[in-house]
């Protein structure tokens, strides 16, 4: 049976895209662990793609060189956080929860959770040595985050909201970094009901 044209090229597509976000995938595992290894200024491309079993070719064609790299990685690093806060507090919800305070804590101990997971690679964004345009990067994921907050807590259109959200996600940021810099699983539970502490004082 001779399958039509329309659909060989769209298998061929498919298995096209799957290599590509493939290889993608092995440049970003690898550059996680070189830049934690190395920091951002130390790492080599080289490093990179021989852990990567790539190409530099390859690595410049997907990313455009070692900045963007590091923020693509950074930028994978927040998507997946997002992720995982929302599929927890939907899971919530789905049980039954509605209060909106409630709902906060459940996303913030999964964004905690994952930080403590992934605190080598957490350590690497927040300990300084990174490329031109990441503090930008930072504080445009930064205001988006607050914005979610805002929703996620029902807060107020007025100053003293805005405030209020801004500083509780701030909070959850600070906190986050100290998860990832805690020398053991009890401090950084003890950081994170600290932070729920605080959190609740604020909103209640």
């Amino acid at each position: 049976m001779v399958r039509k044209t329309s659909e060989v090229a769209n298998n061929a597509g498919s298995w096209q895209w799957t290599r590509t976000a493939a290889t993608q995938r092995n440049l970003l595992d690898a550059a996680a662990g070189v830049f934690v290894d190395h920091g951002f200024t130390d790492a080599g491309i080289s490093d990179i793609v021989a852990r990567a079993g790539s190409s530099v070719g390859s690595l410049y064609h997907h990313f455009g060189g070692k900045t963007e790299l590091f923020l693509a990685l950074w930028d994978d690093y927040q998507n997946e956080h997002e992720r995982l806060v929302a599929a927890s507090v939907a899971k919530a919800r789905k049980a039954g929860e509605n209060d909106s305070l409630a709902l906060f804590n459940v996303g913030s101990r999964s964004y905690f959770d994952y930080t403590w997971k992934h605190r080598d690679l957490e350590r690497v964004f927040i300990e300084g040595d990174t490329p031109p345009g990441f503090e930008v990067l930072r504080r445009e994921r930064g205001r988006e985050w607050v914005r979610q907050n805002s929703v996620l807590l029902g807060a107020g259109d007025d100053t003293l909201g805005r405030l209020t959200v801004a500083v509780i996600t701030d909070i959850v940021t600070v906190a986050g970094q100290e998860v990832a810099l805690s020398a053991s699983k009890r401090e950084a539970d003890e950081v994170v009901e600290a932070a729920a502490v605080l959190v609740q004082r604020l909103v209640r």
